[in-house]
């Protein structure tokens, strides 16, 4: 199948999907064997080499999505990162990473980069000239992360490769927040794309797994340093995420809608103080956005200043507060105490992190309902304040 002539939904069913030659069934059949045949045969199969059935399988499909020659899937998102960018570096080299990332991608860098000789350094924004302004003669990667965890903020992709492919530098970018139905990094210049898979590739809050995808060239880079890492996915939960993803645009763009519906309804609420969401006009990259993304994502945040958050969140009776995000159900967090607890209050606050940020996944529920929720639960709180 040519899947560069194919809809977005068709690729997310079709692509990738391995026959049942056997009975005909209509979906993938699951091959769980660790060990394989290897004598006679053209490929010597193990779960450790990425190349399993199902795994090879999957990847065919993850490769079409981020329009790559190639991809490799991982057992968790931070397996897929630090797999990547140790894949690209070595002793002596020289990394520049966005300011606004995922706080487990900022605890990586600067615990272990250290270990290896690796120098590092953090942009002080994050437009090109905040990345052109960090590079060194011995850089040799760049990383970014857009829409940012959990800021949204909005890095020019074009831009920035421009900018490293003028230098011999590398791109590496997490898509996770955007998904491939939302944003195609590749197309814009970026040479290594990530994501947590369980996001919104598993949709359904019950999946870990990381991707990488790349040029066949690139790749091979990081197989090389795969395989020795070993952060594999074992192929039941390869079936698992194969099957999620059949659903994934019809449920990302759902989110899309909510996203953008709830952002509007939060920028009028008196009770919250600022909304993070680059579908608003009032976003300062929002135009930006709109250039390099085809919907502006289900993520956004917020902050709630004035309404004590742990009695918040105790009284949502709908939205569940969780850690994680990008599931079918609606969820809310504090990037303080979980996505960004490994961070310093110091380093929080220069990405501009606050106690009072409350990081919003929207699901795919009636809006009407979450917005329910989110007034009851802030009138219950109010009332308990009063009375204490």
């Amino acid at each position: 199948m040519n899947s560069n002539k194919k809809g977005i939904n068709t690729i997310c069913t079709h692509v990738g999907e391995l026959e049942d030659t056997v009975y005909k069934g209509a979906t993938s059949p699951l091959y769980m064997s660790t060990s394989y045949q290897f004598g006679e045969v053209d490929i010597k199969r193990y779960p450790r080499y990425y190349n399993t059935p199902n795994q090879e399988a999957l990847c065919k499909k993850l490769a079409a999505l981020e329009h790559a020659e190639a991809a490799l899937i991982f057992g968790s998102g931070m397996a897929a990162i630090s797999t990547a960018l140790m894949s690209f570096l070595q002793a002596g080299d020289h990394v520049v990473l966005q300011q606004t990332i995922y706080g487990g991608t900022y605890h990586f860098a600067v615990t272990q980069f250290p270990k290896f000789g690796i120098t590092y350094s953090f942009t002080d924004g994050w437009d090109p000239t905040d990345f052109e302004n960090e590079i060194k003669p011995n850089t040799k990667l760049i990383y970014m992360e857009t829409p940012s965890n959990p800021l949204l903020t909005i890095t020019d992709i074009k831009g920035v490769c421009e900018l490293a492919k003028s230098k011999g530098i590398v791109t590496m970018i997490d898509n996770t927040f955007a998904s491939p139905i939302n944003q195609t990094p590749i197309d814009l210049g970026v040479d290594v794309v990530l994501h947590s898979a369980t996001k919104y590739m598993g949709g359904h809050s019950d999946i870990c797994a990381g991707v990488v995808t790349a040029s066949k060239e690139n790749m091979e880079k990081v197989f090389q340093t795969g395989i020795c890492f070993g952060g594999s996915l074992s192929d039941y939960t390869v079936w698992l995420l194969e099957r999620s993803m059949k659903t994934m645009a019809l449920r990302v763009r759902a989110q899309n809608e909510n996203a953008m519906k709830m952002a509007e309804y939060l920028s009028q609420n008196e009770d919250v103080d600022a909304v993070y969401y680059p579908g608003l006009e009032t976003h300062p990259e929002h135009e930006l956005a709109k250039s390099q993304m085809k919907g502006f994502g289900g993520m956004l945040s917020f902050e709630l200043p004035n309404v004590d958050h742990t009695l918040f969140y105790k009284h949502l009776r709908l939205v569940k507060p969780v850690m994680s995000l990008a599931g079918v159900e609606s969820t809310m967090t504090s990037p303080v105490l979980t996505s960004h607890a490994l961070m310093s209050p110091e380093d929080r606050a220069k990405q501009g992190i606050k106690d009072s940020l409350i990081r919003f996944s929207l699901g795919i529920e009636e809006t009407e309902d979450i917005i329910a929720d989110i007034e009851q639960a802030i009138a219950k709180v109010k009332a308990l304040t009063v009375t204490a």
